[in-house]
């Protein structure tokens, strides 16, 4: 489970994160100061600490760094009243994962949290690599082949230096995988890692989040922001999709990688930051080049050391290995034992072609775990879950999607009341839950995590939805 530890000595504060937070699925653990919170990280490495600037005794940022003594890979999360950014934003260059201002909005606080959480477990989480079946509870880089032998070599290669990394291939291959073992292995594993994905961020708003701004620098730019570069100093940034970046942030990156320094949006101090980068991506760059949509002297600073993974296509005989690995940790997840795959399974995902690569390999062979119910997986398991994205559905030749579209149109658009998005979601999420709940037996710890939801809140939606579940003698205990 994972854990939070909430430092604050305002009772009620630490009371109402508490509720929201176990809520969330989480365990909270809570202190009413410095020292208090600092026996507990020595006890028991919270996965991430949310603590206030002013304390009593020890001060925020005192405690800050002695956390950070402890165990530089803790994400932290800061918080302050507007009197008192500056400090905040001393411990976020310092490391500090971020920094929130009071009174904080409860949906963006919960987000924050997740992509601390992410970010530590990047940090934390090993990348085996080279790895084997028995290493399914822990990220693992499997394959056997002379095509992996290669990527394996050029790791180990790159890893201790500081050399710019860019990693090429198609998507579903595992850059972000390769880009985690490099960081892992590397002088810097200690330090700060940060992933920023360039395609899940909109472009208004990534300059801000790779580069920061000042305070007055746009419209609701209220303080100075430090940017993800200038907190991972020290450390890795991961730009995941760099293919995608815009232009303009291009030129910066450029300046970044040429002379170690940034400026934030609306600001002219230059900032001198000491990051690795390793970028990423599935798109043609040089072609991209020729179209005027990628800079070939970023280009030529990225590409200081290039990895190229494989297709899934072109390392066939990992594919045994590679079930094994899905199937044991897929079947841990569930709390089951693995069933494997029948005779003759194997021969057909090695003929198969697999356009999704390793990615779509695993996500076929979880969702052929959760409906097979714990047999050995057949070939019609396989077939049943890979055609379900193109079946055509038996309303004419419509296919699923436009079939969902007419429903939408009709009976719900045609209703005309006002509240369709949420009568429409509440639906979907209805007939979601009681899918994944029949699939498990109506066990609602499977099903929460299948649905990825805490365990709580699947029981808040079960109730909001009035949802009659049929479960098994087996799983009625757990339910």
């Amino acid at each position: 489970m994972t854990t939070i530890l909430i430092i604050d000595d305002d009772d009620p504060l630490r009371k109402s994160f508490n509720k929201l937070l176990t809520e969330e699925g989480y365990v909270v653990q809570t202190a009413a100061s410095g020292e208090a919170g600092l026996r507990i990280v020595r006890e028991k490495m919270p996965d991430l600490v949310i603590l206030d600037v002013r304390l009593p005794g020890m001060s925020g940022l005192e405690t800050f760094k002695t956390i950070h003594a402890i165990d530089q890979r803790v994400p932290a999360i800061i918080m302050t009243a507007y009197g008192t950014t500056e400090t905040a934003i001393e411990a976020t260059k310092m490391g500090a994962f971020d920094y929130v201002l009071k009174p904080f909005d409860i949906p963006d606080m919960l987000s924050t949290i997740k992509q601390a959480l992410e970010a530590g477990r990047f940090m934390r989480s090993t990348v085996a690599v080279n790895g084997t079946p028995g290493e399914a509870a822990q990220d693992a880089i499997i394959g056997r082949s002379p095509a992996m032998q290669k990527v394996y070599k050029a790791i180990g290669r790159v890893a201790a230096t500081d050399a710019t990394v860019l990693i090429r291939g198609d998507s579903g291959t595992g850059k972000e995988l390769a880009a985690r073992a490099i960081f892992q292995h590397s002088l810097r594993a200690t330090r700060p890692f940060l992933v920023i994905n360039c395609v899940a961020i909109p472009d208004t708003l990534l300059e801000s989040e790779l580069f920061g701004y000042e305070k007055g620098a746009f419209t609701g730019a209220n303080h100075r922001r430090v940017g993800k570069i200038e907190q991972a100093s020290g450390g890795t940034i991961f730009l995941d999709e760099i293919g995608d970046m815009p232009m303009n942030l291009q030129a910066k990156m450029l300046r970044l990688l040429q002379e170690k320094s940034i400026e934030r949006l609306g600001g002219r101090e230059t900032i001198p930051v000491d990051v690795r980068i390793i970028a990423a991506t599935n798109r043609d760059l040089e072609t991209l080049i020729t179209q005027g949509l990628f800079r070939e002297d970023l280009y030529y600073r990225l590409k200081v050391i290039t990895i190229w993974l494989p297709p899934l296509s072109e390392r066939t005989e990992d594919i045994p290995l590679l079930s094994d690995y899905f199937l044991s940790r897929f079947a841990a997840d569930l709390g089951m034992d693995n069933p494997g795959l029948a005779k003759g399974v194997l021969h057909d995902l090695q003929q198969r072609e697999w356009p999704g690569n390793v990615r779509e390999l695993a996500n076929t062979l979880q969702k052929a775990l959760i409906f097979n119910r714990g047999t050995p997986i057949s070939t019609a398991d396989i077939a049943q879950v890979t055609g379900q994205e193109n079946r055509q559905c038996p309303k004419g030749n419509a296919s699923t999607e436009e079939v969902i579209r007419q429903w939408v149109r009709e009976q719900i658009l045609g209703q005309g009341d006002g509240n369709v998005f949420e009568a429409c979601m509440d639906h979907f999420a209805s007939l979601l839950i009681t899918e994944a709940l029949n699939v498990t037996d109506g066990n609602r710890s499977r099903a929460a995590k299948i649905l990825g939801l805490s365990r709580p809140t699947l029981h808040s939606k079960i109730e909001k939805y009035n949802l009659k579940i049929q479960t098994s003698v087996k799983t009625t205990a757990d339910s």
